[in-house]
């Protein structure tokens, strides 16, 4: 049996959203001077339309969220191998506001922009894996 033309739209719709996310912050991160505090935000972009993929995927509703923690654990009722990338990625919740407004400025780690963005592509290219082809970008 296909599958529905209209789901595979919307989760290949998200996966492309998540993978212009990526690529945004590799973009960023390659900068001179970097702009790494909107990497990390692109990189919590990325896991959370992918997140959001999945869970269209498999039909399951998400309410409008950046929390990473509550969409993983969605996604870990249709897919618990993905316990390691998403555990890895719910620390990119905060970068989704951290740095997106005025006021006291947070430094970041010399390692939290490339390791955001590690993580984030790792998780995105274990949630493609696990989708079957005609769902894949």
């Amino acid at each position: 049996m296909e599958p529905d033309p209209a789901r595979v739209a919307e989760t290949t719709a998200w996966l492309a959203k998540a993978s212009d996310d990526l690529r945004a912050a590799s973009i960023d991160l390659a900068a001179s001077p970097p702009l790494a505090e909107d990497a990390v935000f692109h990189c919590q972009q990325a896991a959370e339309k992918t997140l959001k993929a999945l869970l269209t995927w498999h039909d399951r509703p998400f309410r409008k969220t950046h929390n990473l923690e509550e969409l993983g654990e969605q996604c870990l009722t249709v897919e618990p191998t993905l316990r390691p990338e998403i555990d890895l990625v719910v620390p990119l919740t905060e970068y989704a506001w951290r740095f997106r407004y005025p006021g006291e400025p947070e430094d970041l780690g010399p390692d939290e922009p490339g390791d955001a963005l590690r993580v984030a592509g790792d998780l995105h290219r274990a949630v493609v894996a696990r989708l079957p082809r005609e769902a894949q970008p």
